[in-house]
């Protein structure tokens, strides 16, 4: 097993329904994006009030997703991280038997990368001309089998997995920056054959 895939939680039911809700997916996203932070510093990068964000972080964390980091904060103030560095859901049978949250979670992930995206390119002429030059935004419309579309996932992840220094305490290279890398390998809306 490689750091990346103990470092990976697999969606179970509950942890399921305890994603699909669009600012616990912002949430897990932000404490492995910048490390440990406090509900109100999350609350102000998401824009919503500081209870708001603690609910969250409450059902997070007894979800597996977060847990209190006790070696920061006090009594008033707790610190939250997150507990893995990236989250799967492959489970077909899992979505059949849980269809809405499935649905729900989905739709979370969906809109917290779009506003990932957004976010990026609203700030994209602030860049430095080296950082717009290396940045990319493509698409490719490839037909492939369901078998070739999970090579494909396989060697993509591979590759991904040369580059990871996710974590905040990682060591980079002084010019290293924060970069997203956000795919989504599905089938075209509305172009399936009948075998398909």
């Amino acid at each position: 097993m490689t750091d990346a895939e103990k470092n990976t939680v697999e969606l179970d039911a509950k942890g399921l329904r305890a994603l699909a809700h669009p600012v616990r997916v912002q949430l897990v996203g932000l404490l492995r994006k910048h490390g440990p932070a406090t509900a109100t510093r999350l609350a102000e990068r998401l824009g919503v009030n500081s209870g708001t964000a603690s609910y969250h972080l409450r059902q997070l964390d007894a979800a597996g997703f977060v847990e209190e980091d006790t070696e920061r904060g006090n009594a008033r103030e707790r610190w939250w991280r997150s507990v893995h560095r990236s989250t799967r859901f492959h489970d077909v049978d899992l979505a059949e038997q849980e269809p809405e949250a499935t649905l729900a979670y989905l739709h979370s992930v969906a809109a917290a990368y779009q506003l990932r995206a957004q976010q990026a390119v609203n700030e994209f002429h602030t860049l430095p001309r080296a950082w717009r030059e290396a940045a990319d935004m493509s698409d490719w419309g490839l037909r492939l089998t369901p078998a070739e579309t999970r090579s494909l996932y396989e060697e993509l992840t591979e590759v991904i997995g040369r580059y990871r220094r996710d974590v905040p305490e990682a060591d980079a290279p002084p010019d290293a920056e924060r970069v997203t890398l956000i795919t989504q390998l599905l089938p075209e809306p509305g172009t399936r054959t009948e075998t398909g």
